[in-house]
C-alpha cells in the first residue's frame, strides 16, 4: 500500500532545538551568562533530545526506562545475530506502553526474505505505532536473504509502503573497519536519496567514538554535503572499562583507540575514563560555536546496560533543572 504519512515531526521540531543549540553563544552573550552555561544548556539539550538503546530480549527494561527518561524518548531495540526480527516485538511493545517510542533496528543481512521483513514492519507499525526505523547492513560474513547492506533495503520500498515515515541510517565518524570510506561516503548519498524519493524522512545515527575531533569532522562534513539532515551522535554510555574496550575493539573504533593511546595511556587505562560527560561536552562545544549545527541530539549505546545508561541521562538532566 502507498504511505500515505503526514510529514515527519522532526521537520517542524528540528528547526527549533536547531536554532536553540546553535543560537546557545549567542543567548550567553546577551544574556550575561558564561560561555560554559552556554555549552551546558546545549549538553541538556542533546541529552533532552536524544535517545537509547536496549536490548532485544529485555523487555521488561522498559519500564525502567520509562521511569527514568522523558516521556516519548527514542528507544533503539536492537537486533542481534540471534533474534530474528519477530523476536524484538515484544520488546517494541514494551517501550511504547512505557510511554516512549520504539525504534527497531533492522540488520540487512539477518533479515532472510522479503516477506518476513513486510510481516514484521506491519506489526511493529500497527502493534507498537513504530514510526522510525534505523538501517544497519550488519556484520554477518554472509547475508540471510537478498539484502545484503541497507541500500538494498531501502530499494525494496518495502518500509514506506508499511506505514513508517522516517529512517535512521548509520554514520561512521572514524570508518568502518570493512567498508572504503569512499564507498561509504556513496552509500550514504545514496540512501538519503532513496528515502527522499519515497517520501521518508531520513536522519543520521552515528556510532560512538573516544576521538571528538573525528565526530565534529564528520558532522562538519556532513553538513555540507547534506545539509539539513539531522544527526544523532553516538556516545558510549557508562559502563566497565573491560567492556568498553572489548565493544570498542569489535566496533571498529580504532581512530579512538590510537588517540587514546597517543596520549600515553595503556591498555589497562585505555578506557577508564567511561563516563560519557567529556565526550557531550565536546559535541556541545561545537554546537554552541557553529551556526551551521546539524547535530540535534545525542543517542546513548547501552554497554553498561539501559538501565545504568538511562540514570545516568536522568542526572544529567536534573543537574540543569
Amino acid at each position: 500500500m502507498a504511505c500515505d504519512a503526514p510529514a515527519p515531526a522532526y521537520l517542524a521540531k528540528r528547526p527549533r532545538l536547531c536554532e536553540r543549540i546553535r543560537g546557545a553563544a549567542h543567548e550567553a552573550m546577551t544574556t550575561a551568562a558564561t560561555a560554559s552555561d552556554a555549552v551546558a544548556e546545549c549538553e541538556t539539550d542533546l541529552i533532552s533530545c536524544g535517545s537509547i538503546e536496549m536490548s532485544a530480549h529485555l523487555a521488561e527494561d522498559a519500564r525502567t526506562l520509562g521511569n527514568l527518561l522523558p516521556a516519548g524518548t527514542k528507544v533503539y531495540v536492537n537486533h542481534l545475530p540471534r533474534h530474528t526480527l519477530a523476536d524484538t516485538l515484544s520488546a517494541l511493545e514494551a517501550v511504547r506502553r512505557a510511554g516512549l517510542e520504539p525504534v527497531p533496528h533492522v540488520a540487512a543481512r539477518r533479515v532472510a526474505t522479503r516477506k518476513e521483513l513486510e510481516a514484521f514492519l506491519t506489526r511493529a507499525v500497527r502493534d507498537a505505532g513504530v514510526q522510525k526505523v534505523l538501517l544497519i547492513g550488519g556484520d554477518d560474513p554472509r547475508p540471510l536473504g537478498q539484502f545484503a547492506d541497507s541500500v538494498a533495503l531501502l530499494k525494496s520500498g518495502v518500509f514506506a509502503a508499511c506505514g513508517v515515515r522516517e529512517v535512521g541510517i548509520a554514520g561512521y565518524p572514524e570508518g568502518h573497519a570493512h567498508v572504503p570510506r569512499a564507498s561509504l561516503d556513496s552509500a550514504m548519498a545514496e540512501k538519503l536519496a532513496l528515502a527522499k524519493a519515497q517520501g521518508l524522512g531520513a536522519y543520521v545515527v552515528t556510532q560512538f567514538s573516544f576521538a571528538p575531533a573525528r565526530v565534529v569532522e564528520y558532522c562538519s562534513a556532513l553538513s555540507r554535503n547534506a545539509p539539513g539532515v539531522p544527526v544523532y551522535v553516538g556516545l558510549a554510555g557508562p559502563a566497565d572499562p573491560a567492556r568498553l574496550l572489548r565493544f570498542a575493539q569489535r566496533c571498529g573504533v580504532s581512530a579512538s583507540l590510537r588517540a587514546l593511546r597517543a596520549q600515553g595511556m595503556g591498555l589497562v587505562r585505555l578506557v577508564t575514563h567511561t563516563d560519557p560527560g567529556e565526550q557531550l561536552t565536546a559535541v556541545a562545544r561545537y554546537c554552541s560555536s557553529h551556526e551551521g549545527c546539524n547535530i540535534v541530539g545525542a543517542h546513548l549505546f547501552s554497554f553498561g546496560g539501559a538501565a545504568n545508561t538511562a540514570e545516568w541521562m536522568n542526572r544529567a538532566l536534573a543537574a540543569r533543572r
